[in-house]
């Protein structure tokens, strides 16, 4: 890769953006263009989270959706010739990764954790199997598209005042798009899962949605944010689905992690096997969460979660 060829990154989601702008900072000392769809100001701050280059894309409101953005994405791509293009690993992040690679006759990498240099060459580490694997790879084509989740990479902290540029860019109208037919208000989630110290994690464990009480009691009495498995946020909405840990969730890495009665299937330990302390507590004791955990306790949640919240309620 050239050394003047800049490092790309793309995320409708501004938080995960400022992660992608961090991590492209990493790769060689390259320029970093931020691509922003959305609020003007959010070009405006990309620049100030370390950006060197704001292309503003738009606003979506109206009738644009994400992968609209597609084929404006592809033209730039095609005249500006990046190194590499991050993009943010949601759902409709994905859906654009997948167009715009098919668009450039090109791969992604989906799923990366983290990028190596060796010899001149940039050697990617990212999931497979749904995370049932990592594999080390060293991309061919160019540019490199590869795909990154939240909590990845840390956010620099902001600059007080913008130092790069900001330009905008033309919409290429796509050939065919899918049209809007209503939208709905989603309850806002004030959690960043990815930047807590503490988690207490819910598990399938639980047998009824009140019980998470007691998992908001602990993570109270502890200072830390509450979290789940999968199942309790798309298969029973009992919480929000940006508490959901795993391979399609946040990937936490927090000084304590606290499963209570979660079981540990690979697809969830992806997302917190980089967390400094693993405490599990579930009822069997072959439970794969136990051979990811520093701390195991075998027992009766119901019995040991109230006896441990007074136990640190009476510490001094």
């Amino acid at each position: 890769m050239a050394e003047q060829r800049e490092i790309w990154v793309f995320s409708e989601k501004p938080a995960l953006l400022a992660e992608l702008i961090a991590g492209a900072k990493t790769l060689g000392g390259r320029r970093v263009a931020a691509w922003v769809v959305g609020a003007r100001s959010s070009a405006a701050q990309a620049l100030t989270q370390g950006a060197d280059r704001a292309a503003w894309l738009g606003d979506t409101g109206g009738e644009r959706l994400v992968e609209d953005y597609v084929p404006t994405l592809a033209q730039q791509v095609q005249a500006g010739a990046p190194a590499v293009l991050l993009i943010g690993s949601t759902r409709r992040g994905r859906a654009v990764a997948g167009r715009l690679a098919a668009r450039l006759d090109n791969t992604v990498l989906t799923d990366v954790l983290e990028f190596q240099s060796e010899g001149g060459d940039l050697l990617i580490r990212h999931m497979i199997f749904g995370g049932g694997a990592v594999r080390v790879e060293k991309a061919l084509a160019q540019p490199v598209i590869a795909t990154v989740g939240s909590g990845v990479f840390a956010p620099l902290p902001p600059a007080a005042a913008a130092q790069g540029e900001m330009v905008e860019v033309p919409f290429v109208e796509p050939e065919w798009r899918a049209r809007l037919i209503e939208r709905k208000p989603r309850p806002p989630a004030a959690v960043n899962l990815a930047a807590a110290r503490k988690v207490i994690c819910a598990g399938r464990g639980l047998a009824r949605q009140e019980d998470l009480a007691m998992i908001n009691e602990l993570a109270r009495a502890l200072g830390a944010e509450v979290a789940c498995t999968r199942p309790l946020a798309e298969g029973l909405n009992w919480l929000p689905r940006e508490r959901y840990i795993g391979i399609s969730g946040a990937t936490i890495k927090p000084d304590l992690y606290f499963g209570v009665g979660v079981s540990g299937q690979a697809q969830h330990i992806i997302g917190m096997n980089r967390s400094k302390v693993v405490v599990a507590l579930n009822k069997d004791s072959s439970a794969p969460i136990f051979q990811q955990a520093d701390y195991g306790v075998v027992g009766d949640l119901y019995a040991i979660l109230p006896a441990l919240v007074q136990a640190i309620k009476a510490r001094p």
